[in-house]
């Protein structure tokens, strides 16, 4: 990039001596704005001062008198490769001289979004974590297994996989998150959905694609884990009802292949021997005893239950309802009033105090216009104003939410449904209520 700005500052501070008259210099945007033409007329030319010609190098080029008409700024600091460029720089020149579309040059071979591994999870740096609670315990146990991977311990094997495992709503996959964003990680993420698919091999294939792809970015110099959620969801056995495939067995065998062998992993059909970057792997699920077993003993695995303490909701709770000027003493008595929730059940709470300010906007715009409104309103989506959320309205709500969880529990229409053709006692609730 900096011998591109070299050139075009050596271009225009280029002179000519003993000009011809009747020549005249191209009128090109390359050599700047405000260079002039040449008198094409028989007269004489202007006088041409007597410069020699030299080469500006790029330290020597002041970034500070580009302005934002300059067509070429951001060139000297332009840390992009060079398929970006010839994105970016399309279009730039005359058409005269670009090849047509789809061939020459100025085709990038590769878009940009084939740089970037799909499973890259990238987080603002900026963000200081302000107001986000993080477990101490959960962060010493994530921040100590990173770090061991990447020391050189003497004599010491040290677990590739971390498991963190508990109940569901605990917050898990969230509190990993800010621990990498205070860590400054990037991880490659997956999920549980993406251990399965249609084609045998083909999630085996791409977690060791993830893997090198995340060790490609250690070798760069940048700490970067594999995170794979809900890891017992795709290769766990949830009891006799769940079908056990060619994939759950090659999933499971290759997680124990990379735990076993962490620079050495290869991909389908490349056997060639260069190490690889340790990437450490994290992770979550909500029962372990469903996976197998070989995966999970102590040598690959490191296991942690996440169980977090009142003083871990009440700080998580505080986070939640920070921008809503929510006291903590209230906080701690909402936390109290629900003791066997999950961390994600005050989540939900706090989005249930927002149907009262939608209901009333559905109200006042009309159900048949709430499409139009929402999609193709030249307004743009309506603004609501942010509610006061009192102690008295969060427990209502808090209650509403607790009853539609025992009406699952107890109701069960599943049963039924197998036991009986019509609903049985399913409109038992209304009969007892009055308002059947």
């Amino acid at each position: 990039m900096a011998s591109s700005v070299s050139t075009v500052a050596a271009a225009n501070k280029l002179s000519l001596n003993n000009s011809v008259a009747g020549n005249s210099a191209p009128s090109t945007v390359f050599f700047g704005k405000t260079l002039k033409k040449v008198n094409a007329k028989g007269t004489s030319s202007p006088k041409v001062s007597k410069r020699s010609f030299r080469i500006v190098g790029a330290q020597e080029i002041d970034e500070k008198k580009q302005t934002d008409q300059d067509r070429w700024k951001g060139l000297v600091t332009d840390m992009s490769d060079d398929q970006q460029d010839i994105t970016r720089g399309k279009g730039m020149v005359d058409p005269l001289f670009q090849a047509p579309v789809g061939t020459g040059t100025h085709h990038p071979v590769l878009s940009s979004y084939e740089y970037i591994s799909q499973g890259l999870r990238q987080y603002n740096l900026d963000n200081t974590l302000d107001g986000f609670y993080i477990a101490p315990a959960f962060m010493d146990k994530l921040v100590v297994h990173i770090t061991k991977n990447f020391l050189t311990l003497p004599n010491i094997k040290v677990p590739l996989i971390l498991g963190i495992w508990g109940g569901k709503g605990q917050g898990k996959s969230f509190q990993c998150e800010l621990v990498f964003r205070k860590m400054g990680i990037n991880p490659i993420m997956m999920s549980a959905g993406e251990l399965e698919s249609g084609n045998a091999g083909e999630p085996a294939k791409l977690i060791r694609q993830r893997y090198r792809e995340a060790a490609e970015i250690i070798r760069k110099g940048n700490m970067c884990v594999l995170f794979i959620n809900d890891l017992d969801a795709g290769a766990g056995r949830m009891g006799g009802t769940t079908q056990y495939t060619v994939n759950n067995q090659m999933v499971n065998a290759t997680l124990m292949n990379i735990a076993d062998n962490p620079t050495n992993v290869q991909l389908p059909g490349m056997y060639n021997k260069q190490e690889n970057a340790r990437v450490p792997i994290i992770v979550t699920g909500n029962d372990f005893s469903t996976l197998y077993a070989p995966l999970i003993r102590d040598g690959r695995m490191e296991k942690f239950y996440w169980a977090p303490t009142r003083e871990d909701r009440i700080g998580v709770c505080k986070g939640i309802f920070r921008t809503d000027s929510v006291p903590d003493e209230h906080v701690v008595r909402l936390v109290d009033a629900f003791p066997g929730q999950s961390i994600d059940f005050f989540g939900a709470l706090r989005a249930r105090v927002y149907d009262d300010e939608v209901r009333k906007w559905i109200e006042k715009t009309g159900i048949e216009q709430v499409g139009e409104k929402l999609l193709n309103s030249i307004e743009g989506p309506p603004k609501f104003e942010q509610p006061k959320m009192t102690i008295d309205k969060l427990l209502e709500y808090g209650y509403l939410l607790v009853q539609e969880q025992e009406n699952v529990k107890r109701v069960q229409l599943a049963d039924k449904y197998l036991k009986e053709a019509a609903l049985g006692d399913a409109n038992a609730d209304a009969i007892n209520m009055g308002n059947f």
